[in-house]
Protein backbone atom coordinates (compact mmCIF):
# COMPACT_ATOMS: atom_id res chain seq x y z
CA UNK A 1 0.00 0.00 0.00
CA UNK A 2 1.13 3.04 -1.01
CA UNK A 3 2.37 5.98 1.63
CA UNK A 4 -0.18 8.85 0.11
CA UNK A 5 -2.99 6.19 0.65
CA UNK A 6 -1.95 5.48 4.03
CA UNK A 7 -1.83 9.11 4.73
CA UNK A 8 -5.67 9.70 3.20
CA UNK A 9 -6.69 6.36 5.78
CA UNK A 10 -4.78 8.14 8.77
CA UNK A 11 -6.37 11.87 8.02
CA UNK A 12 -10.03 10.96 7.77
CA UNK A 13 -10.06 10.21 11.74
CA UNK A 14 -8.44 13.06 12.45
CA UNK A 15 -10.81 15.13 10.17
CA UNK A 16 -13.59 13.04 12.14
CA UNK A 17 -12.62 14.54 15.49
CA UNK A 18 -11.85 17.78 14.53
CA UNK A 19 -15.31 18.39 12.72
CA UNK A 20 -16.98 17.17 16.41
CA UNK A 21 -15.11 19.33 18.28
CA UNK A 22 -15.85 22.06 16.27
CA UNK A 23 -19.38 21.11 16.55
CA UNK A 24 -19.16 21.19 19.65
CA UNK A 25 -16.79 24.17 20.74
CA UNK A 26 -19.90 25.90 18.25
CA UNK A 27 -22.52 24.78 20.89
CA UNK A 28 -20.19 26.09 23.84
CA UNK A 29 -20.21 30.03 22.30
CA UNK A 30 -22.58 32.75 23.99
CA UNK A 31 -24.38 33.05 20.51
CA UNK A 32 -25.57 29.48 20.87
CA UNK A 33 -25.16 28.54 24.72
CA UNK A 34 -26.68 24.74 24.26
CA UNK A 35 -23.13 23.32 25.19
CA UNK A 36 -22.84 25.56 28.16
CA UNK A 37 -20.53 24.92 31.43
CA UNK A 38 -23.36 23.36 33.39
CA UNK A 39 -24.75 21.17 30.73
CA UNK A 40 -20.71 19.93 29.46
CA UNK A 41 -20.40 19.41 33.73
CA UNK A 42 -23.92 17.17 33.58
CA UNK A 43 -22.78 15.43 29.83
CA UNK A 44 -19.80 14.78 31.37
CA UNK A 45 -21.23 13.40 34.23
CA UNK A 46 -23.29 11.18 32.27
CA UNK A 47 -20.46 9.51 29.81
CA UNK A 48 -17.85 9.26 33.47
CA UNK A 49 -20.67 7.13 34.61
CA UNK A 50 -22.99 5.61 32.52
CA UNK A 51 -21.23 5.86 28.52
CA UNK A 52 -18.16 4.93 29.22
CA UNK A 53 -18.34 2.00 31.76
CA UNK A 54 -20.70 0.28 29.35
CA UNK A 55 -18.19 1.12 26.27
CA UNK A 56 -15.57 -0.51 28.14
CA UNK A 57 -16.95 -3.31 30.28
CA UNK A 58 -18.85 -4.44 26.71
CA UNK A 59 -15.97 -4.72 24.00
CA UNK A 60 -13.84 -6.10 26.95
CA UNK A 61 -16.17 -8.73 27.56
CA UNK A 62 -16.59 -9.76 24.02
CA UNK A 63 -13.27 -9.83 22.55
CA UNK A 64 -10.94 -10.17 25.23
CA UNK A 65 -10.31 -13.83 26.52
CA UNK A 66 -7.59 -15.72 29.21
CA UNK A 67 -5.04 -16.49 25.93
CA UNK A 68 -5.66 -12.86 24.77
CA UNK A 69 -4.95 -11.17 28.17
CA UNK A 70 -1.97 -12.84 28.85
CA UNK A 71 -0.62 -11.56 24.71
CA UNK A 72 -1.84 -8.20 26.41
CA UNK A 73 0.36 -7.71 29.21
CA UNK A 74 2.55 -5.01 27.42
CA UNK A 75 0.44 -2.39 27.36
CA UNK A 76 0.59 -1.61 30.86
CA UNK A 77 4.38 -1.36 30.93
CA UNK A 78 4.53 0.60 27.34
CA UNK A 79 1.90 2.91 29.25
CA UNK A 80 4.03 3.33 32.35
CA UNK A 81 7.14 3.95 30.11
CA UNK A 82 5.09 6.88 28.67
CA UNK A 83 4.58 8.63 31.94
CA UNK A 84 8.29 8.04 32.82
CA UNK A 85 9.57 9.91 29.77
CA UNK A 86 6.96 12.31 29.31
CA UNK A 87 8.01 12.99 32.90
CA UNK A 88 11.76 13.24 32.19
CA UNK A 89 11.43 15.57 28.92
CA UNK A 90 8.75 17.69 31.30
CA UNK A 91 11.76 17.88 34.11
CA UNK A 92 13.90 19.15 31.40
CA UNK A 93 11.47 21.77 29.60
CA UNK A 94 10.88 22.86 32.94
CA UNK A 95 14.98 23.25 33.59
CA UNK A 96 15.49 25.17 30.27
CA UNK A 97 11.82 27.33 30.27
CA UNK A 98 11.94 28.41 34.59
CA UNK A 99 8.17 28.71 34.72
CA UNK A 100 6.47 30.06 37.48
CA UNK A 101 6.00 27.61 40.73
CA UNK A 102 2.36 26.62 40.09
CA UNK A 103 2.99 25.84 36.22
CA UNK A 104 5.52 23.04 37.04
CA UNK A 105 3.35 20.59 37.61
CA UNK A 106 1.03 20.84 35.09
CA UNK A 107 4.21 20.95 32.52
CA UNK A 108 5.33 18.13 33.64
CA UNK A 109 1.62 16.49 33.84
CA UNK A 110 0.94 17.37 30.24
CA UNK A 111 4.13 15.86 29.14
CA UNK A 112 4.03 12.84 30.81
CA UNK A 113 0.10 12.01 30.19
CA UNK A 114 -1.19 11.67 27.17
CA UNK A 115 -4.82 11.34 25.92
CA UNK A 116 -4.77 7.32 26.32
CA UNK A 117 -8.75 6.87 26.07
CA UNK A 118 -11.18 9.66 24.10
CA UNK A 119 -8.41 9.92 21.22
CA UNK A 120 -8.33 6.45 20.40
CA UNK A 121 -11.70 5.98 20.71
CA UNK A 122 -12.57 7.61 17.73
CA UNK A 123 -9.49 7.23 15.71
CA UNK A 124 -9.39 3.61 15.68
CA UNK A 125 -12.87 2.73 14.71
CA UNK A 126 -12.75 5.01 11.77
CA UNK A 127 -9.40 3.57 10.65
CA UNK A 128 -10.85 0.25 10.42
CA UNK A 129 -13.77 1.71 8.57
CA UNK A 130 -11.25 2.61 5.89
CA UNK A 131 -10.97 0.47 2.42
CA UNK A 132 -6.70 1.29 2.88
CA UNK A 133 -6.88 -0.05 6.70
CA UNK A 134 -3.95 -2.38 7.14
CA UNK A 135 -5.50 -4.05 9.75
CA UNK A 136 -7.67 -6.56 8.07
CA UNK A 137 -11.45 -6.74 7.64
CA UNK A 138 -13.53 -4.16 9.31
CA UNK A 139 -15.70 -6.45 11.75
CA UNK A 140 -13.04 -7.83 12.89
CA UNK A 141 -10.80 -4.78 13.67
CA UNK A 142 -13.52 -2.65 15.01
CA UNK A 143 -13.95 -5.04 18.17
CA UNK A 144 -10.26 -5.39 18.72
CA UNK A 145 -9.42 -2.09 18.60
CA UNK A 146 -11.94 -0.72 20.53
CA UNK A 147 -11.15 -3.52 23.25
CA UNK A 148 -7.52 -2.19 23.14
CA UNK A 149 -8.53 1.66 23.13
CA UNK A 150 -10.34 0.39 26.40
CA UNK A 151 -7.82 -1.34 27.90
CA UNK A 152 -5.37 1.71 27.41
CA UNK A 153 -7.94 4.48 28.69
CA UNK A 154 -8.07 2.28 31.85
CA UNK A 155 -4.94 1.69 31.95
CA UNK A 156 -4.04 5.61 31.61
CA UNK A 157 -6.72 6.72 33.91
CA UNK A 158 -5.03 4.46 36.76
CA UNK A 159 -1.81 6.03 35.99
CA UNK A 160 -2.80 9.52 35.50
CA UNK A 161 -4.81 9.49 39.26
CA UNK A 162 -1.69 8.08 40.48
CA UNK A 163 1.37 9.60 39.09
CA UNK A 164 0.09 13.09 37.21
CA UNK A 165 -2.37 13.69 40.32
CA UNK A 166 0.41 13.92 42.83
CA UNK A 167 2.96 15.65 40.53
CA UNK A 168 0.23 18.46 40.61
CA UNK A 169 -0.21 18.00 44.54
CA UNK A 170 3.13 18.21 45.08
CA UNK A 171 3.62 21.44 43.37
CA UNK A 172 0.63 23.08 44.26
CA UNK A 173 1.37 22.21 47.75
CA UNK A 174 5.13 23.66 48.12
CA UNK A 175 3.20 26.89 46.84
CA UNK A 176 1.41 26.83 50.16
CA UNK A 177 4.56 25.74 52.36
CA UNK A 178 5.92 29.09 50.58
CA UNK A 179 3.10 31.13 51.99
CA UNK A 180 3.03 29.71 55.13
CA UNK A 181 6.34 29.93 56.11
CA UNK A 182 6.08 33.38 55.02
CA UNK A 183 3.69 34.10 57.34
CA UNK A 184 5.39 32.07 59.86
CA UNK A 185 8.40 34.74 59.86
CA UNK A 186 5.84 37.44 60.10
CA UNK A 187 4.76 35.82 63.47
CA UNK A 188 8.44 35.06 65.09
CA UNK A 189 8.72 38.89 64.62
CA UNK A 190 6.05 40.13 67.35
CA UNK A 191 7.45 38.97 70.81
CA UNK A 192 3.97 38.49 72.45
CA UNK A 193 2.66 36.20 69.81
CA UNK A 194 5.87 33.96 70.12
CA UNK A 195 5.52 34.06 73.99
CA UNK A 196 1.65 32.57 73.21
CA UNK A 197 2.63 29.94 70.66
CA UNK A 198 5.41 28.86 73.23
CA UNK A 199 3.09 28.85 76.16
CA UNK A 200 0.31 26.98 74.51
CA UNK A 201 3.31 24.46 73.11
CA UNK A 202 4.44 23.71 76.87
CA UNK A 203 0.76 23.47 78.21
CA UNK A 204 -0.36 20.53 75.13
CA UNK A 205 3.27 19.46 74.30
CA UNK A 206 4.04 17.37 71.62
CA UNK A 207 5.74 14.60 72.85
CA UNK A 208 4.55 10.71 73.41
CA UNK A 209 3.37 11.14 76.57
CA UNK A 210 0.56 13.42 75.73
CA UNK A 211 -1.49 10.23 75.40
CA UNK A 212 -0.24 8.97 79.04
CA UNK A 213 -2.39 8.40 81.90
CA UNK A 214 -1.57 11.05 85.38
CA UNK A 215 1.39 9.49 87.18
CA UNK A 216 0.80 7.02 89.85
CA UNK A 217 3.03 5.47 92.29
CA UNK A 218 1.82 1.98 92.03
CA UNK A 219 3.73 -0.37 89.50
CA UNK A 220 0.53 -1.70 88.02
CA UNK A 221 -0.73 1.53 87.24
CA UNK A 222 2.58 2.54 85.55
CA UNK A 223 2.67 -0.47 83.84
CA UNK A 224 -0.85 0.20 82.55
CA UNK A 225 0.08 3.56 81.68
CA UNK A 226 2.73 2.45 79.50
CA UNK A 227 0.98 -0.26 77.86
CA UNK A 228 -2.01 2.34 76.97
CA UNK A 229 0.92 4.70 75.81
CA UNK A 230 2.47 2.05 73.16
CA UNK A 231 -1.48 1.38 72.04
CA UNK A 232 -1.54 5.10 71.44
CA UNK A 233 1.91 5.52 69.32
CA UNK A 234 0.39 2.44 67.45
CA UNK A 235 -2.66 3.61 66.65
CA UNK A 236 -1.45 7.44 65.88
CA UNK A 237 1.12 5.54 63.52
CA UNK A 238 -1.88 3.50 61.89
CA UNK A 239 -3.72 6.83 61.63
CA UNK A 240 -0.80 8.47 60.05
CA UNK A 241 -0.29 6.25 57.60
CA UNK A 242 -3.93 5.45 56.56
CA UNK A 243 -4.02 9.28 56.07
CA UNK A 244 -0.64 9.63 54.54
CA UNK A 245 -1.79 6.82 51.66
CA UNK A 246 -5.18 8.50 51.13
CA UNK A 247 -3.35 11.90 50.24
CA UNK A 248 -0.66 10.04 47.81
CA UNK A 249 -3.54 8.58 46.10
CA UNK A 250 -7.08 9.17 45.43
CA UNK A 251 -8.78 5.47 45.66
CA UNK A 252 -12.19 6.92 44.78
CA UNK A 253 -10.07 8.56 41.41
CA UNK A 254 -7.64 5.40 40.99
CA UNK A 255 -11.47 3.56 40.74
CA UNK A 256 -12.94 5.47 38.65
CA UNK A 257 -16.30 3.69 36.60
CA UNK A 258 -14.19 3.54 33.60
CA UNK A 259 -11.44 1.51 35.72
CA UNK A 260 -14.35 -0.92 37.19
CA UNK A 261 -15.96 -1.32 33.47
CA UNK A 262 -12.79 -2.90 32.55
CA UNK A 263 -12.54 -5.24 35.64
CA UNK A 264 -16.13 -6.44 35.14
CA UNK A 265 -14.85 -6.99 31.17
CA UNK A 266 -12.47 -9.15 32.30
CA UNK A 267 -14.46 -11.25 34.75
CA UNK A 268 -16.58 -11.82 32.16
CA UNK A 269 -14.41 -12.33 29.17
CA UNK A 270 -12.07 -15.07 31.08
CA UNK A 271 -14.99 -16.54 33.17
CA UNK A 272 -16.10 -19.61 30.75
CA UNK A 273 -19.14 -19.96 32.36
CA UNK A 274 -20.29 -16.15 32.75
CA UNK A 275 -19.50 -15.33 29.21
CA UNK A 276 -21.55 -18.58 28.20
CA UNK A 277 -24.17 -16.91 29.81
CA UNK A 278 -23.57 -13.10 28.17
CA UNK A 279 -21.93 -13.05 25.27
CA UNK A 280 -23.05 -15.05 22.12
CA UNK A 281 -25.96 -14.87 19.94
CA UNK A 282 -27.50 -17.77 21.83
CA UNK A 283 -26.73 -16.59 25.10
CA UNK A 284 -29.54 -16.52 27.53
CA UNK A 285 -28.61 -12.84 29.16
CA UNK A 286 -27.14 -11.55 25.61
CA UNK A 287 -29.93 -8.82 26.39
CA UNK A 288 -27.26 -7.56 29.38
CA UNK A 289 -24.75 -7.38 26.45
CA UNK A 290 -27.05 -5.63 23.86
CA UNK A 291 -27.70 -3.34 26.11
CA UNK A 292 -24.40 -2.15 27.26
CA UNK A 293 -23.51 -1.96 23.59
CA UNK A 294 -26.48 0.61 22.88
CA UNK A 295 -24.89 3.11 25.87
CA UNK A 296 -21.33 2.85 24.33
CA UNK A 297 -22.49 4.03 21.57
CA UNK A 298 -23.44 7.09 22.55
CA UNK A 299 -19.79 7.66 24.62
CA UNK A 300 -17.88 8.67 21.34
CA UNK A 301 -19.45 11.44 20.08
CA UNK A 302 -20.65 13.07 23.43
CA UNK A 303 -17.38 12.67 24.69
CA UNK A 304 -15.90 14.82 21.62
CA UNK A 305 -18.54 17.42 21.50
CA UNK A 306 -17.22 17.91 25.33
CA UNK A 307 -13.63 17.99 24.46
CA UNK A 308 -14.43 20.77 21.74
CA UNK A 309 -16.38 22.57 24.75
CA UNK A 310 -13.66 22.44 27.11
CA UNK A 311 -10.77 23.76 24.19
CA UNK A 312 -13.19 26.96 24.02
CA UNK A 313 -11.37 27.92 27.71
CA UNK A 314 -8.10 28.26 25.76
CA UNK A 315 -9.10 31.46 23.57
CA UNK A 316 -9.57 33.66 26.30
CA UNK A 317 -5.96 33.31 26.54
CA UNK A 318 -3.81 33.70 30.04
CA UNK A 319 -0.11 34.98 30.71
CA UNK A 320 1.60 31.89 29.86
CA UNK A 321 4.77 32.19 27.67
CA UNK A 322 5.05 30.58 24.29
CA UNK A 323 8.02 29.11 25.40
CA UNK A 324 5.60 26.45 27.62
CA UNK A 325 3.60 25.28 25.11
CA UNK A 326 6.41 25.05 22.43
CA UNK A 327 8.18 22.94 25.23
CA UNK A 328 5.05 20.66 25.68
CA UNK A 329 4.47 20.53 21.36
CA UNK A 330 8.34 19.27 21.17
CA UNK A 331 7.96 16.83 24.01
CA UNK A 332 4.47 15.13 22.43
CA UNK A 333 4.57 15.46 19.45
CA UNK A 334 8.92 15.06 18.32
CA UNK A 335 10.37 13.31 21.17
CA UNK A 336 8.30 11.19 22.57
CA UNK A 337 6.94 9.32 19.03
CA UNK A 338 10.48 8.53 18.35
CA UNK A 339 11.24 7.33 21.70
CA UNK A 340 8.10 5.09 21.30
CA UNK A 341 8.90 3.92 18.22
CA UNK A 342 12.55 2.67 19.68
CA UNK A 343 10.79 1.26 22.54
CA UNK A 344 7.71 -0.69 20.51
CA UNK A 345 10.10 -1.81 17.56
CA UNK A 346 12.89 -3.16 20.19
CA UNK A 347 10.15 -5.18 21.91
CA UNK A 348 8.57 -6.66 19.15
CA UNK A 349 12.49 -7.82 18.00
CA UNK A 350 12.95 -9.36 21.17
CA UNK A 351 9.58 -11.08 20.76
CA UNK A 352 8.02 -9.62 24.01
CA UNK A 353 5.12 -8.30 21.71
CA UNK A 354 2.83 -10.45 19.68
CA UNK A 355 3.02 -9.92 15.54
CA UNK A 356 -0.93 -7.89 15.99
CA UNK A 357 -0.31 -5.00 13.33
CA UNK A 358 -3.25 -3.16 15.08
CA UNK A 359 -1.92 -3.69 18.70
CA UNK A 360 1.53 -2.48 17.79
CA UNK A 361 -0.38 0.08 16.06
CA UNK A 362 -2.36 1.33 19.59
CA UNK A 363 0.88 0.68 21.44
CA UNK A 364 2.31 3.05 19.39
CA UNK A 365 0.00 5.92 18.84
CA UNK A 366 -0.08 5.89 23.08
CA UNK A 367 3.15 8.14 22.37
CA UNK A 368 1.94 10.43 19.66
CA UNK A 369 -1.03 11.38 21.08
CA UNK A 370 -2.24 14.81 22.82
CA UNK A 371 -2.16 15.46 26.77
CA UNK A 372 -4.81 13.94 28.78
CA UNK A 373 -8.43 16.23 29.20
CA UNK A 374 -8.55 15.13 32.85
CA UNK A 375 -5.22 16.74 33.69
CA UNK A 376 -7.78 20.03 33.85
CA UNK A 377 -9.46 18.55 36.16
CA UNK A 378 -6.78 17.88 38.37
CA UNK A 379 -5.51 21.47 38.03
CA UNK A 380 -8.80 22.99 39.00
CA UNK A 381 -9.20 20.28 42.31
CA UNK A 382 -5.70 22.12 43.31
CA UNK A 383 -6.07 25.35 41.85
CA UNK A 384 -2.77 25.18 40.02
CA UNK A 385 -2.58 26.84 36.19
CA UNK A 386 -6.76 26.22 35.04
CA UNK A 387 -6.34 29.15 32.28
CA UNK A 388 -2.74 28.08 31.07
CA UNK A 389 -4.13 24.63 31.01
CA UNK A 390 -6.73 25.76 28.77
CA UNK A 391 -4.32 27.58 26.33
CA UNK A 392 -2.02 24.48 26.30
CA UNK A 393 -5.09 22.25 25.64
CA UNK A 394 -5.89 24.78 23.09
CA UNK A 395 -2.81 24.52 21.14
CA UNK A 396 -1.94 20.58 21.54
CA UNK A 397 -5.36 19.92 20.41
CA UNK A 398 -5.08 21.98 17.23
CA UNK A 399 -1.70 20.90 16.52
CA UNK A 400 -2.92 17.35 17.02
CA UNK A 401 -4.53 17.32 13.22
CA UNK A 402 -1.25 17.53 11.59
CA UNK A 403 0.78 15.36 14.44
CA UNK A 404 -1.43 12.60 14.45
CA UNK A 405 -2.15 12.13 11.21
CA UNK A 406 1.07 12.06 10.45
CA UNK A 407 2.29 9.99 12.47
CA UNK A 408 -0.27 7.38 12.22
CA UNK A 409 0.57 7.59 8.59
CA UNK A 410 4.35 6.94 9.42
CA UNK A 411 2.71 3.77 12.03
CA UNK A 412 0.74 1.99 9.29
CA UNK A 413 3.80 2.17 6.88
CA UNK A 414 5.83 0.54 9.25
CA UNK A 415 3.54 -2.13 10.17
CA UNK A 416 2.55 -2.74 6.40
Amino acid sequence: MGFLELFVTASVPVLNVLLLTGVGSFLATGHVGILGEDARRHLNNIVFYVFNPALVSGNLASTITMESMVMLWFMPVNILLTFIFGSIFGWIVIQITRPPAQLRGLIVGCCAAGNLGNILLVIIPTICKEKGSPFGAPDVCHPYGIAYASLSMAIGAIFLWSIVYNIVRVSSNSIEETSNSSSHTQIEGHPEERTTLISRSLTYGESDNDFALPFSKGSQCFARRKVLTTQARILMRARKLVSSLSEVIDMKKLFAPSTVGVIVGFIIGVVTPIRKLMIGDGAPLRVIQEAAAILGDGAIPTLTLIMGGNLLKGLRGSSIRPSLIIGVVIVRYILLPLVGIIIVKGAVHLGLVHADPLYQFILLVQYAVPPAMNIGTITQLFGAGENECSVIFLWTYTLASVSLTLWSTFFMWSLS
